[in-house]
């Protein structure tokens, strides 16, 4: 099952690093983009675990309401906000402000 995990974990990081600066994206979104819609929970565990991957922009990933949810795993209260904020995109009590206007849709192209 590790292999697997780990299979699943590689590709939701792929799509995270495709989220381009100033748009973010839901945990939904990408298990949409995977083929696996129902699996928006095994990527928040995706990120929870890319914490020490430096090239991975968690910080970009939100609920499918713009909610930031996975906020309490960073380091620093506000952590995620700030680096949000400095994208240009404003939050306020941990809810995007015009969520459509930052949401990126993934794409997987084959």
């Amino acid at each position: 099952m590790t292999n697997l995990t780990d299979n699943f974990f590689n590709k939701v990081y792929n799509i995270v690093r495709q989220i381009p600066y100033g748009k973010v994206t839901s945990y939904g979104a990408i298990a949409k983009a995977l083929g696996t819609a129902r699996s928006s929970r095994m990527v928040g565990w995706a990120m929870n675990a890319a914490h020490n991957i430096d090239d991975i922009p968690a910080h970009r990933v939100v609920n499918r309401k713009g909610l930031l949810t996975g906020k309490h795993h960073f380091d620093g209260t506000n952590l995620m906000q700030q680096l949000l904020e400095n994208e240009g995109i404003k939050v306020v009590d941990n809810q995007i402000i015009d969520f459509e206007k930052h949401f990126w849709e993934p794409m997987i192209q084959f």
